[in-house]
């Protein structure tokens, strides 16, 4: 009697589902879509009986997902490909089935193939946006052959683009999976940062931050990598338009600007001050006439000098021939103070090298203690003259009021600035035309706007203002 109840009770066991974590040798079932909803207290596995290899592993939270396990001949060994998350309306038990007889046909190789591609595919999909944000940068900043010959990096911006991710997308979305980023996502982090959550409001970073991730979302959904499917940075809501600067110096500031940068009391280095007065004379940008090289100028002691910039400095990287007039000619032979000399704005701190890109920036606006940014370091040109803060740019824009005030045609002040022609008095050029077929410098009229701004300038700077500079009888620099 108890010899028949161990009997019966060991064969009610056997034919009993096993819901337990290693398979058993009479585990296997008919799956069915009540089973893959049945709770469990711990993850268990329930191998299907009419689809050898086919299992669902069930967890204790009620997410029932499809496998297929079967051996790779290539290496001799089992391998386990994923199928899918049951769900009764897309995905349930016949699915997974028909899913594996399909796989089945395929033959050994070409399966154990598909799954080793699914696995790929997978892991790259489980890269998050950090990881991807630093292979960005490094694929940036990658050295590259550029048209003029010489090795630069592929994005020579990068760093502005590396700073945009990482101070505002990485530090938001860092630890989520590229993968899984929304259009949502971006759009609340634009709107945090023209709401000042990262600082100061600013327009201007969200717009960066968006151009800086799209691109970043472009590239990593590029066949071959396959981060993502698809960009996030799409029909994002409208940012609002940026107030453009429109800060002009007037003639007085001009004055008190000139003679005060020829004070011998203040802070800032002698060149960099000369190269503030070469942006007011030639219109030329910061970056450009910083690295000015002494081989870069040409007859100056002629009747036409000029000052080619060479395109790896340039915005929209094409050579700029920019005509000089008597006034910048003088400031380069001050700058110049030795024949070994290379760049006309010498660094007076790195022999052999130009003053710093932000230098002249710091100049007007001074510089803040590193541990106290509350507190002044060195005190800006704009506050020492007791002018309106202004920056580099704004000395550009003051030199092209002044040769609109004096009557030069749009285009001709256009060409000065290196800005698209598309407008000739009423005639509009058509855009082809100055990007593809008309590589003139107009160096006429180019040379007649800026000899006029000179002369101006000349006018306008001809008596100190001795009450605004604070002290008697400075010298008129250049």
């Amino acid at each position: 009697m108890v010899l028949s109840l161990r009997s019966r009770n060991h064969m009610n066991s056997s034919i009993a589902p096993s819901l337990v974590g290693k398979r058993g040798r009479n585990s296997s079932v008919i799956l069915t879509d009540r089973l893959c909803e049945k709770r469990v207290a711990k993850r268990a596995k329930l191998y299907d009986r009419k689809c050898p290899g086919l299992y669902v592993s069930i967890t204790a939270a009620g997410m029932a997902t499809f496998s297929y396990k079967f051996t790779d001949r290539q290496t001799g060994k089992q391998r386990t490909g994923w199928l899918g998350v049951y769900n009764p309306e897309t995905f349930t038990v016949e699915d997974a089935r028909s899913r594996v007889y399909g796989l089945k046909g395929l033959g050994a190789n070409a399966l154990a193939e598909s799954f080793r591609d699914q696995k790929a595919k997978a892991a790259k999909r489980g890269k998050t946006v950090a990881e991807i944000i630093e292979e960005r940068i490094d694929w940036m900043k990658t050295l590259v052959k550029k048209p003029d010959g010489e090795m630069r990096p592929r994005l020579e911006a990068w760093e502005n683009t590396a700073s945009h991710l990482r101070r505002f997308l990485g530090a938001r979305l860092g630890k989520t999976l590229a993968s899984e980023v929304t259009k949502h996502d971006i759009a609340a982090l634009s709107n945090d940062i023209v709401a000042g959550k990262f600082g100061k409001p600013s327009v201007s970073n969200a717009r960066h931050m968006r151009k800086a991730a799209s691109g970043l979302f472009n590239w990593a959904a590029e066949a071959g990598r396959d981060y993502v499917t698809a960009s996030p940075c799409v029909n994002l809501p409208k940012l609002d338009p940026e107030h453009p600067r429109t800060r002009v110096l007037s003639e007085d500031e001009i004055r008190v600007f000139w003679h005060g940068l020829d004070r011998d009391d203040l802070p800032w280095d002698r060149r960099t001050r000369l190269a503030l007065k070469f942006e007011l004379v030639t219109m030329l940008r910061s970056r450009e006439l910083l690295g000015a090289r002494r081989d870069e100028l040409f007859d100056l002691d002629g009747q036409h000098p000029r000052f080619d910039v060479a395109l790896k400095r340039v915005k929209k990287r094409r050579v700029i021939q920019q005509p000089l007039s008597d006034l910048a000619l003088k400031i380069i032979k001050e700058a110049l103070t030795s024949d070994d000399q290379q760049f006309v704005f010498e660094s007076p701190m790195y022999k052999g090298q130009p003053i710093h890109r932000k230098a002249m920036a710091d100049a007007l606006r001074g510089t803040k203690h590193e541990t106290n940014k509350n507190k002044t370091k060195t005190t800006g040109l704009c506050e020492l003259l007791g002018l309106k803060r202004f920056t580099p740019h704004d000395l550009r824009r003051t030199a092209a009021t002044l040769a609109g005030d004096l009557g030069f045609d749009d285009a001709a002040i256009a060409k000065c600035l290196d800005h698209a022609v598309t407008k000739k008095g009423d005639t509009v050029v058509p855009t082809v035309t100055g990007k593809v077929y008309n590589h003139s410098q107009r160096m006429k009229e180019k040379r007649a706007v800026l000899d006029g701004i000179a002369t101006e300038l000349r006018r306008i700077v001809g008596a100190p203002v001795a009450k605004a500079l604070g002290k008697e009888g400075q010298r008129l620099a250049a």
